[in-house]
This record gives C-alpha cells, structure tokens and sequence, in this order.
C-alpha cells in the first residue's frame, strides 16, 4: 500500500540498546501486557464482568457529525496504531505470552448505535454497562469498542448533534491514562485528513517497545539499568512477609482467593484549611507531596489494620520515561512497592522524612517490570496483587471535567469530554482491597480523592463512605490547627501511634455513656466508659454478621504444686464467693431500645449463686490436645453471654479421666476465663 521505508532510530540514553523499527508483526508481550493479562485470566478470572475497561465518553458541545465519519475515522486510528488491534495469548510451545498484531478487519473493533437515551438515569446506566460490560476478545486483538449514542428518540438522521455522545471503550492492555491524549487527538486528526496515515511507518510501535524492553532486560551487565533495579528491589524487599501483601485489611478468609472484582467507591474534596497546611508542611520541609499523602494514608492504614508496623502499599508509574514512546498509544504502566517499616512511637514528621528518600529511589528503578519486582526472592508467583493501592495525580496527568480536552471532528463542530461523573475513579470496580487516588488541581485549588474498597472484604456502600470520613479526620488531626488546638508543626510531631480513627461523633458518644449511679435505680446505668469503649472497638473493626475470632476472651491457667491436691466442693464454693462478691462477674449488657443506648444491669443472684457461674469438665491425654482446649478458651467467641450476665467461666481440665473422689491433682488443670 505504501513504500516500505528504511528502519530508523529513535535513540535513547542506552549506548547498548535503542528503541528502533522492526516492522514485525509478532513478538513477546511487553511486562504490562502479561500482567494485566495474567490478573484478568488468574485473579479476576471468576468475575461476572469486566475490571479493564478504559472509558472516555465525549458529547457534541455544538454542531453536528455523521456517525459514518466517526466509524471511518475510528478505522483510520486502528489501521495506524497497531496496538488497538494486538491480540495477547499464551503460547504453550514457548511457555510465553505473545503478542500478534491483526490485520484490520470489520470485527475487529466493536460499534453500536442507540437512540431514545433521554434521561440521565439512562444515560448512567448505559454509561455504567459500558465501564464493566464484557465486549472485548483479547486474544484476537479486539480490544476497541465506539458507541454513539443519539439522546432523542425521535432523531432519525445519521449525524450526532448537540447533547449526543461518542463512547469510546478500550481495554486496558492495549491502552493506559498517558494514552488518553494522543488517542484523541489521533482521532481528530483521522477526521479532517488522510495524508498523516503515511508518517506511520516512520515512528515505532508499541511492539517496537516490548522488543526494546526484552532487550533491557536481557542485558547482562552488572552496572545495567535493569540489573541496578533489580539489586535495589531485593533488598527492599528482603525479609518480607509476601503473605501480607494480600491481607493488608483483616479478612476472614485469609487463603488465596480469586476476586470478584466489585467494589464501592467514595468521593471527597479535602477541607481547603487542611491543603493550605499539608502545602507548608511540605515546603517546609523540602518533601513532595505525593510523600506527605503517601505518609497520611500509611498512618490510616496502620491503624487501620491494627497497628501492623511493616506495610507494603503499591502505585503506579506512567514508565515512559524513553522520549520515542510518551506519545505512542499503549499500555506502559508500570506497578511498583512502597514498604515502610513504621516505628509507632516515632512521630508523623519522622514517617514523611522516610519516604521521601524512598520515593526517590523507588522513581529511579520503577522501570524493572513489577512481576519481577515481586519474584527479587524468588518467593512469589507473578500473578498476585497487593492489597492496598496509592496514586496521587496532578490534574494535568487526570482525565476529569475541569481538564478535559475539546476536538473539532467536523466543519462547525465541538466535542468535549462529558463528566456528569468520573466512571474511571467512580465505578462498582476495584483490583485491590483498598485504593486511595488524590487528585490535585493547582489553579483552584483543591483536592479530590476516591476512595475505593472490595466488595470482597467490606460489604456496604457504608463502609467506603465511613472510610473516607475515617482518612479525613487522619488529615484533621495532623493539619488543622482549629480543631487541634496546636499548631501543625507540633500535631506533625505527635506519634503514630497517637492518632485516632474515632470520628469526634463516635467519641462524644462513648463520652456519653460514662458510668454514673442512678438515684431512682440502684442495680442498672449506662455502660461504663471502659465497657463503651470496647463495644465501640468491635463495632468498628469487626462485621457483626460474620464469625470472628475471639479478641476479648482472658484465659488464666493454674496447676497445683507438686503432689498436692484440692477439693472440687471447696474450689466450687469459693468461686460462688466471688461471684456474690463482685458485682461485676454477674453483670448483663442489654440494649435499651426506648433509651436507644447500651445498660448494665446487677442480675440479683439470690440463693442460685451457681446461674452465674459456668463450670465445665473435659479431660486431655496429649499435650496436642491440652494446647488445642486452651486455643479455644482463647479464641471461641460463644463462652460467654453478656445479655445474660455469663462473663466468667472455670474449666477444670482432668489428666485421662474425670476424678471419682472429687479431687483435683497437680496433672490436671485449671482455666479461669474471663
């Protein structure tokens, strides 16, 4: 169709390797290719839609477009990038994933015409199916989907006029958010001429990459780029407990496990008073901001998975860092680990000055492919993903409303990005247990986080919204010296380990129900302060729907000394003696629902001194069954039952057998569980 022309050289600052022209058609996927395709045939292989669709919805400002000119143009841009029709497959002859550009033919690209979209409930719910629908074929290279959509029901013409939109879905193995701008201005450009088709062959492709890529990272050279990454990453990592990695929120199941890929997200904008101060902070103290916000969401999640001091959060770099790629279309993203090891005494201040160094060095050797990041030991399979994700993005590198781009696709036209909301960042998707994005818009200006959490490990919308409330009120007691009464210097100086998830309504609450005597009641008050606190921390960290794990449970173990003895009926009645005693050990929590609050309650034990007291018998030969039975008086959460009082139980543990003279010997054992 064109002259072939001779290969040329898009040189790099590798002496060694250069990104250059191959003209082939078939090769090894890049690393980003065969990670996405590994996370979506491995860990989302069991969900019901898709996790990797890439959505830029565009609306006619004004003007009008034949729907034929989009669908040809769209042709055009397919025909000159050749990764929007590069099929991914494994190859079981070689063990590898490959990649194989398609040659352009009808399928392979999806379009579809709709009309009658008039109201916006809608056109969300069209907009939500095109952001999760299932339409693409990967492994034949259809990887691109247009939907034009004409809001009128009675616009029977073949054009788009003012209100109508133009839906482009890509996956994302075949595009990435630096690809956003190139795409459409290829677009564009695909509209109004056919002569720039013709400068394709002059410029490298993105299988041109993979090759480049493969190239580094076969390099041998001690002093290589990659070998260099690769020597930083393994003592990074070294020591890691890769089970972590998976479980940085506590979840019941802690086994692997495929995810289903839904999630709940939350949006927020940051109090203007706390950006101004986390902007001194930061000047101040010569760190980035990306450190500061690394730092805040390191101390959330440190409180949040109570008090784990060796985190290990994941982001992710645009990796084009080779000036012939920054504006090819592809998918170059790279992931990359953040571990911090926190020392909770140590103040904030301490934390921000730990990662700035870190980030630095984590910046300079992003380029080594993650999956090889994560096998630096040897000890990880390169399909797993991390539990929690961090991205922070300066509006010039988002794709929002306030930064979206304008075309002119026709003679009179004007297309802009239409944003009734972000479906990238707001969407029902979540790759990982828990993600942080914090988008900042310098001319405003103000901050915009998502906050997104698996359906998988938290179950309602609620909890996405509480988190969000949580993290904030982390950036509250850090930067807002209104609330704090101190200055931001002194609260940065304050210890990890002094920070609170407790909301101020939470704490007012449990300040509420401080124990006090009622003069009319002698035997029922509110809970205690130290009984609301408890109740409070269950509330919070733990699903009451859910089996859990005993965390309040106080088992006490005793033998008696050596050929000594005690009598049952002594040791029973002496209990009985306590229980009268202490007012406590016979003490029920009821909620009081015309009072909407928690009440203790004295249970009046009378002459039945023993309804209070539960007393149980078992008997044990090995010490793999002593050990099992006292595992279980410390975690089995149905001992006790607070509604009825029952919080103090004695479990007499027989060597063999139960005695028949009613005595107790030094084999045996006592367990007074509390």
């Amino acid at each position: 169709m064109f002259p072939k022309q001779k290969s040329t050289v898009a040189t790099t600052d590798h002496e060694s390797q250069r990104l250059m022209i191959s003209d082939r058609t078939e090769s090894v996927a890049s690393s980003a290719q065969q990670r996405i395709y590994m996370h979506e045939n491995l860990s989302f292989s069991g969900s019901d839609f898709s996790v990797y669709n890439y959505i830029i919805p565009l609306i006619i400002k004004r003007g009008s477009v034949l729907m034929e000119h989009i669908r040809l143009s769209l042709v055009s841009v397919i025909q000159q990038h050749t990764a929007l029709r590069t099929a991914i497959r494994f190859n079981p002859m070689n063990n590898q994933i490959e990649q194989y550009i398609q040659p352009l033919i009808d399928d392979i690209y999806s379009f579809e015409h709709s009309r009658g979209v008039s109201t916006l409930e809608q056109l969300d719910r069209l907009l939500t199916n095109e952001s999760i629908g299932k339409y693409f074929d990967v492994e034949n290279g259809k990887v691109l989907r247009c939907h034009v959509v004409q809001r009128s029901a009675e616009n029977h013409d073949d054009s788009l006029h003012e209100g109508d939109l133009i839906i482009f879905v890509i996956h994302h193995i075949a595009f990435d958010l630096t690809s956003y701008k190139p795409f459409l201005k290829a677009f564009e450009r695909a509209c109004w001429a056919n002569e720039y088709q013709q400068s394709v062959l002059t410029i490298p492709k993105y299988i041109d990459f993979a090759l480049y890529e493969q190239a580094l990272l076969a390099d041998t050279s001690a002093e290589s780029k990659m070998n260099k990454a690769r020597r930083f990453w393994a003592s990074l990592m070294h020591g890691y407990d890769w089970d972590r990695i998976r479980y940085l929120v506590s979840n019941k199941d802690q086994t692997d496990r495929h995810h289903s890929g839904r999630g709940y997200s939350s949006a927020f904008t940051i109090d203007q008073d706390v950006v101004d101060a986390m902007m001194l902070f930061a000047s101040t103290n010569n760190v980035t901001m990306f450190s500061l916000y690394l730092a805040c969401y390191y101390a959330f999640l440190f409180k949040l998975a109570n008090h784990s001091d060796d985190l290990c959060v994941v982001s992710s770099t645009a990796n084009r860092s080779e000036k012939g790629i920054q504006d090819m279309i592809g998918m170059f993203v790279n992931l990359v680990l953040y571990r911090i090891k926190i020392e909770p005494n140590n103040t904030f201040e301490h934390l921000v000055k730990q990662i700035q160094p870190l980030s630095k060095e984590i910046l300079v050797h992003s380029s080594l492919p993650y999956q090889q990041i994560i096998e630096s030991e040897g000890k990880r399979e390169n399909n797993v993903l991390p539990s929690a994700f961090f991205q922070y993005e300066p509006l010039k590198l988002a794709v929002t409303q306030k930064n979206s781009i304008e075309l002119t696709l026709s003679e009179g036209s004007l297309v802009s990005g239409y944003y009734d909301r972000d479906l990238n960042h707001l969407s029902s998707v979540s790759l990982f247990d828990i993600s942080l994005t914090i988008i900042y818009d310098q001319h405003t200006p103000s901050t915009e986080c998502f906050l997104k959490c698996s359906a998988d490990i938290f179950k309602h919308q609620d909890d996405a919204d509480l988190l969000s409330k949580r993290f904030q009120h982390i950036l509250t007691q850090l930067f807002c010296s209104s609330i704090a009464g101190e200055s931001t210097y002194n609260q940065c100086s304050m210890s990890i380990s002094n920070l609170s998830l407790n909301l101020p309504e939470e704490i007012e609450e449990t300040q509420k129900v401080i124990f006090h005597r009622l003069p009319t009641i002698a035997n029922e008050a509110p809970v205690s302060y130290a009984q609301a606190r408890i109740c409070l921390d269950e509330r919070i960290r733990f699903d009451p729907d859910e089996p859990q794990v005993a965390i309040y449970n106080m088992p006490f173990q005793y033998r008696l000394f050596p050929e000594h003895t005690l009598s049952l009926k002594r040791l029973l009645h002496a209990l009985q003696l306590i229980v009268v005693k202490h007012q406590s050990l016979h003490t029920s929590l009821v909620f009081d629902t015309e009072k909407n609050q928690v009440i203790q309650r004295i249970n009046d034990l009378n002459t039945n001194h023993t309804q209070m007291l539960s007393v149980i018998e078992t008997t044990y030969e090995t010490d793999e069954q002593l050990t099992e039975i006292m595992l279980g008086e410390k975690r089995n959460p149905h001992l006790f039952d607070l509604a009825q009082g029952l919080v103090f139980r004695c479990h007499i543990i027989y060597y063999k057998q139960i005695s028949s003279n009613h005595l107790l010997s030094d084999k045996d054992l006592l367990i007074f569980n509390f």
